[in-house]
């Protein structure tokens, strides 16, 4: 009996501990769920503002998601001030290659898809290593340059041309 009264407040600490930091949390994203350690899936990195884990269908050797811990909407939603988020996320991609032994950053791709082209409406940054080992799909799907999948740069400059009282209209 005292190791069930023991493990109860354990259980409702745990409880009260995912739900403050994630406030943005939308239960009916999978990557919300994933970042509330809902959905069993390996948590690479994660606080307060970013999360990061593996991709389930990865395109190279090295394929992550950096996601907002909050919930974000997707590419077309952000204004002018989420370009620190944009490049937090990139730092801390940055960061989960080099844990891995990825030291060549000319070899890597750090983008979002592009709506309507995400399959998942929170804000998710793809890190592919080493890019020239990426598939003829996987090439495709992250082409550079294409309508479809936009770098992390391209967004960052994108976001900074937007002005101050943009709309989310776009």
């Amino acid at each position: 009996m005292a190791e069930v009264q023991a493990t109860e407040p354990a259980q409702v600490d745990v409880s009260k501990t995912s739900s403050e930091p994630n406030e943005g949390y939308n239960k009916k994203c999978i990557f919300c769920r994933i970042v509330n350690n809902e959905m069993g899936t390996e948590l690479l990195h994660s606080d307060e503002e970013i999360s990061c884990f593996r991709d389930i269908k990865p395109g190279a050797p090295h394929h992550y998601l950096v996601v907002p811990t909050k919930h974000v909407g997707n590419c077309k939603s952000l204004s002018k001030e989420h370009v620190p988020l944009v490049k937090r996320m990139v730092e801390t991609g940055k960061e989960m290659l080099q844990k891995n032994n990825i030291t060549d950053l000319d070899d890597v791709r750090f983008g979002f898809h592009w709506p309507p082209f995400c399959s998942v409406t929170h804000l998710h940054l793809h890190v592919l290593a080493p890019a020239s080992q990426m598939g003829f799909m996987s090439r495709l799907f992250y082409r550079l340059n294409s309508y479809w999948f936009i770098t992390a740069d391209q967004l960052i400059e994108l976001l900074n041309s937007k002005r101050e009282t943009s709309t989310v209209l776009d």
